[in-house]
């Protein structure tokens, strides 16, 4: 098995933040530090920063939390601020996709690696939707801009919904997640972002949800979320 997917079936942390551990050097299979190219056999053991790590991940975990401004979406113990430290869950879970430290909102966490790749896919089309303040009015030539596409990243964005629900203020729904995407798209169309908050990544919404608590998933979020992803 490879070396990222056993991780992510711990529930240690999702394949990506993985990759980020190897290149650092931080992951050791039988006491040798390992690149992202090996293949596990069964009686491997793997360590992450000294500590052995068990394939048994127990019960699934699903929880939506309303991140504030200046938490960071990673695992890395050593990075101040960092989204695990922040929920303090007792068991281990890892976010589910990003949120940059400067903006707020909805993110997903869980212990199941298996629906990770299922969600981050941009070619499965999973809806997220913000709310976006900038810095000077918004005009119908820049509605049409950002939803038919922008140049940004040697890429031209896919076209999206757009609405403006005040002089500076809009609500925008992707269905893909390039780095930083809401921010480069209005730098390139000469706004600048003030405040960005995702209300919403598929069926699951931040509800009444207060910034920086988490709750569980419900049965009903579970079930429509496990539907949409199969």
């Amino acid at each position: 098995m490879r070396i990222d997917k056993y991780i992510s079936e711990t529930g240690f942390c999702s394949r990506r933040e993985t990759k980020r551990l190897i290149a650092a050097g931080r992951i050791a299979v039988n006491g040798i530090v390992c690149d992202a190219n090996i293949l596990l056999e069964p009686e491997d053991i793997v360590w992450i920063d000294g500590e052995p790590i068990t394939s048994s991940k127990g019960e699934p975990v699903y929880l939506a939390l309303n991140k504030p401004i200046g938490i960071t979406c990673t695992a890395a113990p050593n990075v101040a601020g960092n989204i695990i430290d922040f929920v303090g869950y007792p068991s281990r879970i890892f976010a589910i996709g990003r949120l940059d430290k400067h903006s707020e909102g909805l993110i997903l966490l869980t212990n199941d690696g298996d629906i990770v790749n299922k969600m981050m896919r941009s070619e499965n089309g999973h809806e997220k939707e913000y709310v976006v303040h900038v810095d000077k009015p918004i005009t119908s030539e820049f509605i049409h801009a950002m939803s038919s596409g922008v140049d940004i990243l040697g890429v031209t964005t896919k076209p999206c919904e757009v609405y403006r629900i005040a002089e500076c203020q809009f609500r925008i729904i992707l269905t893909q997640g390039l780095n930083l995407q809401i921010r480069r798209m209005c730098k390139e169309l000469g706004y600048r972002v003030l405040k960005l908050e995702r209300i919403r990544i598929m069926n699951i919404t931040l509800d009444s949800l207060e910034r920086g608590q988490w709750r569980h998933l419900s049965g009903e979020e579970r079930s429509e979320l496990m539907t949409r992803l199969n």
